[in-house]
């Protein structure tokens, strides 16, 4: 999935080390956050996404980031 996402959004972009395998960088594992969280709990499609990612400023990656963060402390305290 990560591989088809590098292909459909441009901001994805992992740097590759000697033996060919893919570093992703924080920024790419903030962007892929992002895109998982359009994709499957917003319901948009990758156009939508693409075009979505490609308008946003860094204020609305950094709300997204919090409210995934927020999110996930709480699936944390309900596994509880």
């Amino acid at each position: 999935m990560l591989r088809y996402w590098e292909t459909e959004f441009p901001q994805i972009k992992p740097e590759k080390g000697r033996s060919g395998h893919r570093l992703y960088k924080k920024k790419d594992l903030d962007t892929i956050l992002l895109v998982k969280q359009l994709l499957y709990t917003e319901g948009y499609t990758i156009a939508g996404a693409r075009k979505k990612l490609s308008g946003r400023g860094e204020q609305d990656l950094e709300t997204v980031i919090e409210v995934t963060k927020k999110e996930l402390r709480e699936i944390l305290e309900l596994m509880k």
